[in-house]
């Protein structure tokens, strides 16, 4: 008798670490899925896209400023020159 209750309360265990761990991976697997979701991704790469278009915007104001700045000094040097 005493075998007996030892084996079931092992089958007992065994069965509820098996759904423990099912539910674990279940749970697991769908935070894997709703990472790579073409929502979450589309959104993910527009936001990067968002951000090289600010940092290319800037780069080009910063150009068109050291332009002008120097075209200027040009004109100086031309004025002082002649």
């Amino acid at each position: 008798m005493r075998e007996g209750v030892r084996r079931l309360f092992w089958l007992a265990v065994g069965l509820g670490a098996g759904a423990a761990g099912a539910v674990m991976t279940m749970r697991m697997a769908r935070r894997q899925a709703e990472k790579v979701a073409p929502s979450r991704l589309a959104r993910e790469a527009k936001a990067g896209l968002m951000d090289l278009a600010k940092l290319v915007a800037e780069s080009v104001a910063e150009g068109e400023r050291a332009m002008r700045e120097r075209e200027e000094e040009l004109r100086r040097q031309l004025r002082d020159a002649g």
